[in-house]
């Protein structure tokens, strides 16, 4: 397989971090997907990242162009209008990688596209921040993705990661790529809602015993929920990101504080909404989490979202 042509939808903190780095390495054979206001404002004003604005092709649903990859950096509630607005540009051999949180998206986008090769994927060890002037970051982080399993690289997955490597990306194809999917929800199952919930910054996060307590029995349950789904994820990899927190910086926010904060719309609903479906599914408790859900749907409802 050889990608010629590339496209992304989704130009928030991720988006805009991996789709500048690819529209400078691959100009006029990469494009951005948007509608509307938001095409609009994207050909007169660009994205600024670390303030610096860059300016993609953009091509709008009807437009041509045939793309062979197309990276899904939405949010999950952003979904549905994201395959309709793509659809037009999916062709027979168009790969999708999604780099959304959580563990339904992949699903949802082979249903839709059940015919074309839909990896695993996600983007972990970014610290990108939306701000009013753009987005702003010190880490590009890693894009982990592939194929459920990957013992041996499918022609498609090795051209997806030459295309990334080549714009500068760190592009990482793990062997058990559910197991990673799932751990790094259960990362956003933890530190997300609890620095939402609690309006804590990363410090915050393992230095104040409550919320120490918090972020690892959130965690506990999706380690709870794995084990009955044959995932293997443990107690070692809650352990892992308990540590893992002192490389944050003290005063850094997760993306579901920033929205909170910012009045905007949690994925709450594909965290602990998506750890209560499955621990009913599953007869597994999930008592923090279905506190976690009702108390940040309730700080949304604050805010109308």
């Amino acid at each position: 397989m050889e990608i010629k042509n590339a496209a992304i939808i989704g130009l928030g903190a991720i988006g805009s971090v991996y789709g500048n780095l690819l529209h400078r390495a691959y100009g006029r054979n990469f494009a951005a997907v948007a509608g509307g206001a938001r095409a609009e404002r994207l050909r007169k004003s660009g994205v600024k990242v670390n303030g610096v604005p860059f300016f993609p092709q953009v091509k709008e649903p009807g437009m041509d162009f045939a793309a062979d990859l197309i990276l899904v950096c939405v949010k999950n509630y952003q979904l549905d209008e994201a395959i309709r607005d793509i659809r037009g540009f999916v062709g027979p051999g168009t790969v999708l990688l999604p780099l959304l949180n959580g563990v339904t998206a992949r699903e949802r986008l082979k249903e839709a596209f059940p015919k074309n090769r839909v990896f695993y994927g996600l983007a972990i060890y970014i610290d990108a921040v939306r701000t009013e002037d753009g987005v702003a970051h010190t880490k590009d982080g890693v894009i982990q993705f592939g194929e459920a399993a990957n013992a041996a690289l499918s022609p498609e997955v090795a051209a997806v990661r030459g295309y990334l490597v080549n714009a500068g990306i760190q592009a990482e194809v793990c062997e058990d790529m559910v197991r990673a999917v799932w751990k790094k929800w259960m990362l956003n199952v933890g530190v997300n809602q609890v620095s939402a919930a609690t309006r804590s910054p990363y410090g915050k996060i393992t230095t104040v015993p409550s919320t120490l307590a918090l972020f690892r029995e959130a965690m506990m349950e999706v380690v709870a929920l794995a084990k009955a789904s044959g995932i293997h994820l443990d107690e070692k990899d809650v352990l892992e990101f308990e540590g893992a927190m002192g490389n944050f910086s003290p005063q850094g926010k997760t993306s579901m504080l920033q929205d909170v904060e910012a009045g905007r719309r949690t994925e709450v609903d594909y965290f602990a909404g998506t750890v209560e479906e499955l621990g009913k599914k599953l007869n597994v408790p999930t008592p923090v989490n279905h506190v976690l859900l009702l108390l940040l749907r309730s700080i949304e409802a604050m805010y109308g979202c």
